[in-house]
């Protein structure tokens, strides 16, 4: 077996992984392809370039993504150190000097007595008798994302992230929503009122249904389609095509066509009124504790914050809170849920591990969080242990790890959020911070 671990990608995931394993000993051989190779939207011959915010989201412990940053640093996560160190007045939230961040991540990197870095484009991984993490990023080379295909024996990875938005689905208003699934639900002509709802009582949760009347679908349809967007990269705009067009593009084909494409009312009837709506909102459940769901066809390309403002305006929605806002960037991915464990390592090849947004972590934090699961058991694998370091879905490390390990037909990049770790176990409280705090309280038992 060779005497180091080979790390592919110098970003955050890929970086923190080079740390820890060195932190533990063993030789680390990174490959970074900068700057001999740039993606289309890296530009900093540093290693762990920030290419969008420089936030790395709040510190407090009742957001998910605070919470986060404190179990990483109870790890002593490197990239959060560093984060720490070269952050810059930002309110509650962490945010960094960029170029003075990916600068002191590089130092602390090549001046590793235990780490080379190697700056060449990789095109073929050997792991006959070696251990590798792949990191290399939501812009993976092209040469490399074949490798990626061939080693995983997908015949494709995912190119572009057009995810819908989440929503949790104790702020839905059930005054209006109601379950249900397309055709079953419709009332039957010689059911009861009584006797159609306790049907409906019966199935299945997987789906909530928001209908709407005409004047309500007008006026959502005219803030949509003046809604502001966000500015894509040129050769992203190159990559939007029908099978994951933004609905406020949709939507400015004509003020019907939402009618007939994802708000479709056929196979339904309003609870309220026993006929067909005029146009309904389907929400599909997201996570295994039916805590979660995302508004099915609702992939978008709209600022958050119009997010939040147009979609609040979908009746049952109007105090909604996001999990998750909706997205739509390229953005290379595997289908993780069917590859990879808990802990990255893929199923068929345990030499191999994945880290960072390509495993469907979505976010800086997340990425860094995948890198140091990745590494912890690629260092035990290396030590000849093979004890797995699983962490458990109460915590966010865990819980994202599970989430993109878990099966899912319908699966998308996640990040951290409170809607994916388990209900508090004997408690019900109605106050969203104290419920927040209580879950940030049960995971940092575990660390300590």
């Amino acid at each position: 077996m060779k005497d180091y671990i080979t790390v592919i990608g110098g970003g955050l995931a890929g970086c923190e992984a080079a740390y820890q394993i060195s932190k533990a000993g063993i030789k680390v051989k990174l490959y970074e392809m900068k700057p001999i190779k740039f993606s289309e939207a890296h530009s900093n011959e540093n290693l762990a370039e920030i290419v969008c915010s420089n936030s790395f989201k709040s510190n407090l412990l009742t957001n998910a993504c605070g919470l986060l940053k404190e179990e990483l640093r109870r790890l002593d996560s490197l990239l959060i150190k560093v984060a720490d160190k070269t952050s810059v007045p930002a309110g509650q939230a962490l945010a960094v000097d960029r170029e003075l961040f990916s600068k002191k991540v590089t130092e602390e990197i090549e001046n590793n007595p235990l780490i080379e870095v190697i700056h060449k484009e990789v095109e073929n991984v050997e792991t006959d008798d070696g251990i590798v993490i792949i990191a290399t990023g939501p812009l993976t080379s092209e040469k490399f994302a074949k490798q990626i295909a061939k080693i995983t024996g997908q015949d494709k990875l995912y190119f572009y992230d057009a995810a819908a938005p989440i929503v949790f689905k104790d702020s839905i208003n059930f005054d209006i929503a109601f379950y249900g699934n397309r055709y079953e639900q419709e009332k039957k002509k010689d059911e009861t009122i009584e006797e159609w709802k306790k049907r409906l009582e019966s199935q299945e949760k997987s789906y909530i249904n928001l209908p709407m009347n005409q004047e309500e679908y007008e006026n959502f349809w005219k803030e949509l389609v003046e809604a502001e967007v966000v500015t894509l990269h040129d050769f992203e705009k190159r990559e939007i095509f029908e099978g994951c067009m933004p609905i406020e593009i949709m939507a400015k084909r004509g003020i019907d066509t939402l009618r007939f494409g994802p708000l479709k009312p056929v196979g339904f009837d309003d609870l309220r009124t026993g006929k067909r709506p005029y146009a309904i909102v389907q929400l599909r459940q997201d996570d295994a504790n039916g805590t979660i769901y995302n508004i099915v066809g609702f992939q978008t390309n709209l600022k958050f914050g119009e997010q939040k403002r147009v979609f609040s305006m979908i009746p049952g929605l109007e105090n909604a809170e996001f999990a998750k806002y909706g997205v739509m960037h390229r953005n290379t991915y595997i289908n993780s849920t069917n590859l990879l464990y808990d802990t990255y390592n893929l199923k068929q090849n345990k030499n191999i591990y994945f880290a960072g947004q390509i495993t469907g972590v979505e976010g800086y934090v997340e990425s860094i969080s995948s890198g140091m699961v990745a590494s912890l058991n690629a260092i035990n694998q290396f030590k000849g242990t093979n004890a797995k370091i699983e962490f458990p879905n109460t915590t966010i490390i865990g819980a994202l790890a599970k989430y993109i390990s878990t099966e899912n037909e319908k699966f998308q990049p996640m990040n951290a959020n409170f809607g994916i770790l388990p209900e508090l176990e004997g408690k019900k409280i109605r106050d969203k911070k104290e419920r927040y705090m209580e879950f940030s309280k049960r995971s940092l038992k575990y660390f300590k």
